[in-house]
């Protein structure tokens, strides 16, 4: 048996035909993952179990948890599937709002209109501090956010949007921000998503840039120990 055959690997769910896992998706593969890439949007299943794999992430995507697409209301319902096997389960941007309306919980738009695009400080709870050292500035990427829903603990707050990351049990976590980002993916975000960059609250493209010069290298860092946090055999609780 070789190598990749006795390490499972981690299904990916992604909601654009051009979407890719960016670092996280690397970070896992230096860890031995395969990587099982599913785009229910266009027609691929996800599994009836998760058995055979060592966890589950669901990444974002311009669409809304609150869509009334077939595919968003299975996705959604599918989240079960990961929270009752207690495998890792990591739900960003999109996933984490999807996670959330699982649970019960809702998904708004901000009061005023306002988005988080670009870089934004975060704050841990006492919560988050114990569990791992954040980031204080991340990428945020989103026009909704998310409550925390009942059996949900806050770990980490902001300011426009006050809840940007969540863990629910031992094994899962939702997180509003978008720790995968490379810089690939920012020059293409803020080219086929320009017109966004006018929305209230967005920051102005070359800050995008600027950010990920000062801030990128600690989220790096911070994703490594987060996942292999996530990918511990006891979880994070």
């Amino acid at each position: 048996m070789t190598s990749e055959e006795t390490v499972p690997p981690i299904l990916v769910v992604l909601h654009q035909d051009s979407s890719t896992p960016g670092r996280v998706g690397a970070a896992l593969a230096l860890r031995g993952h395969r990587l099982d890439i599913r785009r229910p949007r266009y027609g691929d299943a996800l599994p009836a179990t998760l058995a055979g794999h060592a966890g589950a992430v669901i990444f974002g995507g311009p669409m809304s948890a609150n869509d009334d697409d077939g595919w968003i209301r299975r996705e959604i319902d599918w989240v079960g599937v990961a929270l009752a096997e207690e495998k890792p389960f990591l739900g960003i941007c999109l996933g984490a709002q999807m996670l959330v309306r699982h649970l019960g919980g809702r998904v708004t738009a901000h009061p005023h209109g306002e988005v988080e695009i670009g870089w934004y400080d975060i704050e841990p709870t006492s919560e988050g501090r114990g569990l791992t050292t954040w980031p204080s500035r991340v990428y945020e990427w989103h026009r909704e956010g998310f409550e925390v829903p009942t059996g949900a603990r806050l770990l980490a707050t902001g300011d426009r949007f006050p809840h940007q990351a969540i863990a629910v049990g031992r094994r899962a976590y939702g997180l509003q921000f978008h720790p995968e980002l490379t810089t690939a993916m920012m020059h293409r975000w803020t080219v086929h998503g320009a017109g966004r960059l006018e929305s209230p609250g967005a920051q102005p493209r070359h800050r995008h840039f600027e950010g990920q010069l000062t801030h990128g290298d600690r989220n790096r860092l911070w994703l490594e120990r987060f996942l292999d946090l996530w990918l511990a055999p006891t979880g994070g609780g």
